[in-house]
């Protein structure tokens, strides 16, 4: 009998956390913290995008560098962290002409200037396969006052930014899977999924208030599902609060099993986070102040793993919790 294939988190259990320095958090997070100057800790976050996974081959290259470099500084929203610069490497096809590579390098420069931050380093390679491109993003928070995945307290109320399944449902419509769907709504998705928002301001913001927090890329019953285990909690999604764009609202209302989108679909890099149930003033003056909606979806409770609840409050079955790496 073959044996089984370990997943992406047993592979980083088994083979990297023993090795993990102290500030890594034992590679339970998405996030690691150095003691810095005047208070302050460094959060350090890296991740790579590979062509044909993560992006499509026809993707322009100034939105693909952009998605490459939000993803990261999504990680830093997630933790409450300033960003203050970055690290790039690139292992790129051979036959990559320069023409890619000057948009490409206008797409981060564009991106630069948006967030403030800088190029410091990396490394450039060639590779007889897909480009697979990583970036290392450096940022800073008050020392202690991160916000992990791990705060997450039995009681605690479930919010997320922005709306779901927005990005999910961009890569089906470029990959012509959503007949139908107008060319408005068909660019509004794909915009999404090519072009992430970090919810920097925000997550600076929730220092504080936010018992537990993270970005959704997986998906958000597989993201909410390592929040509920980091801290040893369960937790309750309510589908039917979950935030829809007018897009997303209309695909799903023709085919309910679209639903999944916004599920476990993944790439929409909104916050995903754990607050007391006193934080709800506090949270609903701060999406006016921001003009983001932040939206309950559910509640962390005793126990373990994570339930979704249909309109009738039944059991829901979500047979993918999210992406899964291998």
């Amino acid at each position: 009998m073959a044996a089984q294939r370990l997943d992406e988190f047993e592979r980083i259990r088994r083979f990297f956390a023993p090795l993990a320095a102290p500030g890594a958090l034992g590679l339970r997070d998405d996030a690691a913290l150095i003691d810095g100057p005047d208070g302050q800790h460094y959060v350090l976050t890296a991740d790579a995008i590979v062509e044909g996974v993560h992006f499509l081959s026809d993707d322009p290259p100034a939105q693909v560098a952009q998605k490459l470099l939000r993803v990261n500084l999504s990680d830093l929203a997630a933790k409450g962290a300033v960003p203050v610069g970055y690290m790039l490497v690139t292992a790129l096809p051979r036959a990559r002409d320069e023409a890619w590579l000057a948009a490409f390098a206008a797409g981060l420069a564009a991106d630069q200037v948006s967030f403030g931050i800088g190029l410091l380093g990396g490394d450039s390679t060639a590779t007889d396969g897909p480009a697979t491109l990583s970036v290392t993003a450096l940022g800073r928070v008050p020392a202690g006052r991160a916000v992990l995945r791990s705060g997450a307290q039995s009681g605690d109320d479930v919010y997320v930014s922005g709306t779901l399944g927005d990005a999910a449902l961009g890569l089906q419509a470029l990959r012509g899977e959503l007949a139908g769907v107008a060319a408005a709504a068909r660019d509004f998705l794909a915009g999404r999924y090519r072009l992430p928002q970090p919810r920097l301001a925000l997550g600076q913001r929730l220092v504080g208030i936010a018992h537990a927090m993270m970005d959704i890329s997986d998906g958000l019953v597989a993201d909410l599902g390592h929040i509920a285990e980091a801290s040893s909690v369960g937790a309750v999604i309510e589908a039917a609060l979950l935030p829809l764009s007018p897009a997303a609202r209309a695909i799903i209302a023709a085919d309910p099993l679209r639903l999944s989108a916004a599920l476990s679909g993944g790439d929409d890099y909104e916050l995903l986070f754990t607050a007391g149930t006193e934080a709800d003033a506090a949270l609903a003056a701060l999406a006016g102040e921001l003009a983001l909606p932040l939206t309950r979806i559910g509640r962390i409770e005793a126990g373990r793993g994570v339930e979704v609840l249909d309109d009738r409050g039944e059991p829901l079955a979500v047979p993918v919790a999210g992406y899964r790496h291998f």
